[in-house]
C-alpha cells in the first residue's frame, strides 16, 4: 500500500523547489496530497502541484469542507509523514506556539505521524534566537529539522538558511518511511565519534571523526523498527530523533558504556574512531610551555572491537576501517584478527570520503570472503546499505 505524504508549502521564493520535491515522492509511488499557504500561491501556482501530485491542492481551510467533513483531521488521519517544504520564520513561529490558523498549521497539530520541517530564509533571520529556538522547541517535541544548506540566498547574500537540496529532502523522506521495518523489534548498539585522551587539563589526542558516519547509521536503524543506543564520542552532530544516546569522552568511558549494553545487543556497528594510544600519566594541571622539548610516553588504550569480538556469540558485529593505504588488504586483516561478520572500508585520503564529510565512499568486507563496493554517496544512503548488508547475513532471523 502507498504511504501518504503531506507537503505544506509556505510563503517563500523557495517554494519552486517544493515542485521537485512533490514530483521526485510522486515517482516513488507515494500518494502525494499538497497543501499552500496564500502566501505560497504568490510564488507558485496549486495547479502546478495538482499536476504533480494527481490530487487537488488544498489552500483555503474552509472551502476544503466541499470534499471532507472536517478536512484537516482527515488529512491529519491519512498521513504516513507531513513535511513542511519551504518553512519560513513565520510558520516555524506559528507551529511552535500552537497556532493552528490554516490548512498547514490544523493538520499538523491534528495529526500523529512525523513532522519533518525543511526551513529556507535570509540567514539572518534563520539564526535569531527567536527562530532557534522555536526551531529547538519544535525538535523536543518529535518534530525533524532537515538543516538548511549554505549557499547564495535570494537575497544575494551568502549563509546558511538556504533550503537542503532537493535530493536530501527527498532522502530523509524516503528514509522515514522507505516502507521498511525489517529491524523492528531488534537491538542495536552503535558507536559514533572521536575519543579524548588527555595529557592534562586542556590538551588531548584526538583525531578528525566527526561522527557523521555513526550518526547516520544510529538514525537509519531507528528509522527501519530497530531499538537503537548511540554511544558517542564529543561531537557536534544533532542525536537522532529516536533512540537513546550516552555520552563519553575517553576510551576507557566509551568501553565502560559498551559493555553495559553489549549483552542486550543483537548489532553492534562500531563506528567510532577510539584512540589507539592514551599518555600514561595526565598532568594535574597545564603543562607550562618551556624552551626545551617534552617527552610524552603513550600506552596502549584497549582493543573495544576484539574485545567484542571475542564474545560476541550470535551477535552480528561490524566494525570500520579507515585506511590510507592497502585498503582490502588491511580490512580483511582486521575482519579476521577481530572476528567480524562486516568490515567497512573507506580510504580517507581519497576525494569525499573520510572524516568530517556528508559524502563517503566504502568497501563492505563479508567475512565469506565477498566484497560489495560502493560509490559516492551521502552517509545517509551508506547507513542504510550497510544496514541491507546487515540483512544479508542475518536472513529471515532480522
Amino acid at each position: 500500500m502507498a504511504k501518504t505524504v503531506i507537503v505544506g508549502i509556505t510563503g517563500s521564493i523557495a517554494a519552486y523547489k517544493a515542485a521537485e520535491v512533490v514530483r521526485g515522492l510522486s515517482k516513488q509511488g507515494m500518494e502525494v496530497h499538497v497543501m499552500m499557504t496564500e502566501g505560497a500561491c504568490k510564488f507558485i501556482t496549486p495547479l502546478t502541484l495538482e499536476t504533480l501530485s494527481g490530487n487537488p491542492v488544498a489552500v483555503d481551510m474552509f472551502s476544503e469542507y466541499q470534499r471532507e467533513k472536517v478536512p484537516h483531521i482527515a488529512y491529519a488521519k491519512q498521513a504516513d509523514l507531513v513535511i513542511i517544504v519551504p518553512a519560513t520564520a513565520a510558520t516555524i513561529g506559528r507551529l511552535a506556539t500552537g497556532i493552528a490558523d490554516d490548512m498547514i498549521g490544523a493538520t499538523v497539530l491534528a495529526t500523529r505521524a512525523p513532522v519533518l520541517l525543511a526551513p529556507a530564509m535570509n540567514s539572518q533571520m534563520y539564526n535569531h534566537p527567536l527562530v532557534q529556538n522555536n526551531l529547538q522547541r519544535l525538535e523536543e517535541i518529535g518534530y525533524e529539522v532537515i538543516t538548511p544548506a549554505l549557499g547564495e540566498l535570494a537575497c544575494g547574500d551568502v549563509g546558511d538558511g538556504r533550503l537542503a537540496d532537493v535530493s536530501h529532502i527527498l532522502e530523509q523522506v524516503i528514509g522515514k518511511l522507505g516502507g521498511q521495518n525489517d529491524f523492528q523489534g531488534k537491538n542495536i548498539l552503535v558507536t559514533a565519534g572521536p575519543t579524548r585522551e588527555f595529557i592534562d587539563p586542556i590538551r588531548f589526542i584526538s583525531n578528525p571523526s566527526s561522527g557523521k558516519m555513526g550518526y547516520a547509521l544510529a538514525q537509519a536503524a531507528a528509522d527501519r523498527g530497530a531499538n537503537v543506543v548511540l554511544i558517542s564520542g564529543p561531537t557536534g552532530e544533532k542525536p537522532p530523533t529516536k533512540g537513546k544516546v550516552v555520552r563519553v569522552t575517553t576510551a576507557a568511558e566509551m568501553l565502560q558504556e559498551v559493555m553495559k549494553y553489549f549483552p542486550k545487543m543483537d548489532i553492534v556497528i562500531k563506528a567510532a574512531a577510539v584512540v589507539d594510544y592514551r599518555p600514561q600519566s595526565r598532568a594535574v594541571q597545564k603543562i607550562k610551555k618551556g624552551d626545551g622539548q617534552i617527552q610524552l610516553s603513550l600506552e596502549k588504550n584497549p582493543d573495544i572491537l576484539k574485545l567484542l569480538g571475542s564474545r560476541k556469540g550470535e551477535k552480528i558485529l561490524v566494525g570500520f576501517a579507515a585506511e590510507t593505504q592497502d585498503l582490502v588488504k588491511n580490512a580483511r586483516e582486521k575482519l579476521t584478527g577481530k572476528n567480524l561478520d562486516l568490515i567497512v572500508a573507506n580510504d580517507v585520503g581519497q576525494a569525499g570520503a573520510g572524516f568530517s564529510t556528508d559524502t563517503n565512499i566504502a568497501h563492505v568486507l563479508h567475512r565469506d570472503g565477498r566484497v560489495v563496493e560502493f560509490p559516492l554517496g551521502t552517509k545517509t544512503q551508506l547507513a542504510h546499505l550497510i544496514l541491507d548488508e546487515v540483512l544479508s547475513i542475518a536472513g529471515a532471523e532480522v
